[in-house]
């Protein structure tokens, strides 16, 4: 599932508040390669002036939302509040909880409710035990859906065009050795998982790293996300890990679709 498939219906011009869209703008500019900005960089991403974009991290910052220095501004942990809102009032998070829980009990790892948005995976429910964070992700992650199996697992799913229109373009970044590089490769990858209707993905992110992922569809079998697990590599094999694991998540996926 992806915003895309929710496409905002038509808004009436009067009803366009355009300080509100260039204010959550502005602290989407914020990311790993931009952490701390000057209002003429935060103005040169959102295609706003200096002035402009000045006032509005300026109104952030009396708001909470932003810190500065006199020169530079960056986002503060007030931010959280907002992807905490989604969390604590979506339906889909609450009703999924006590699954996962399940799911975490009857393979002891860490059982993850995901969806897409954009070109990622967004984790917005997890239940199972603590590990290191090389293996794990915490609520609100967001990893690039080419080389997760719940992503790879939503893409495959999606319409033959829409899945041809992703690859003509998208660049296919590169992680670790593992990673599909190849459009055509991922083309064939992308056809497999569709036709077994499960996802597996190794040491694509992280060389430590595997997923596995079902569909999981509401009472009219339309897909709302990706129910998966992902476990540090090393302790079984590949065959060995889908046939203990991929039971459980299709079975549960299954019990939670009359909930949907």
């Amino acid at each position: 599932m992806t915003t895309d498939d929710f496409p905002p219906p038509e808004l009436d011009k009067r009803d366009w508040i355009a300080g509100l869209e260039r204010g959550v703008a502005v602290i989407e500019a914020f990311d790993d390669a931009h952490p701390r900005m000057t209002a003429s960089e935060a103005g040169q991403r959102t295609g706003m002036t200096r002035t402009a974009a000045r006032r509005y991290l300026l109104t952030l910052q009396h708001m909470g939302y932003v810190a500065g220095d006199g020169k530079l501004f960056w986002l503060t942990p007030r931010v959280l509040r907002l992807g905490q809102s989604y969390l604590e009032s979506a339906r889909l998070p609450r009703i999924v909880q006590p699954f996962l829980q399940r799911v975490a009990a009857g393979t002891h790892e860490i059982a993850y409710l995901s969806v897409m948005d954009g070109d990622e995976v967004v984790y917005i429910a997890r239940n199972g035990p603590n590990r290191s964070m090389s293996t794990g992700y915490v609520l609100g992650a967001r990893v690039p859906a080419q080389v997760t199996a719940a992503g790879m697992l939503m893409l495959a799913l999606r319409s033959d065009a829409e899945r041809s229109h992703w690859l003509d373009t998208r660049e296919l970044a590169v992680f670790t050795p593992h990673t599909i590089a190849s459009k055509e490769r991922m083309k064939l990858e992308l056809a497999r998982i569709r036709a077994q209707g499960w996802a597996l993905s190794e040491q694509q992110l992280d060389l430590n790293s595997r997923g596995i992922a079902v569909p999981l569809r509401d009472r009219h079998g339309d897909l709302v996300g990706a129910l998966n697990i992902t476990m540090p590599m090393g302790h079984e094999g590949s065959e060995d890990a889908v046939a203990r694991v991929l039971p459980v998540l299709r079975e549960t996926a299954q019990a939670m679709r009359g909930l949907l």
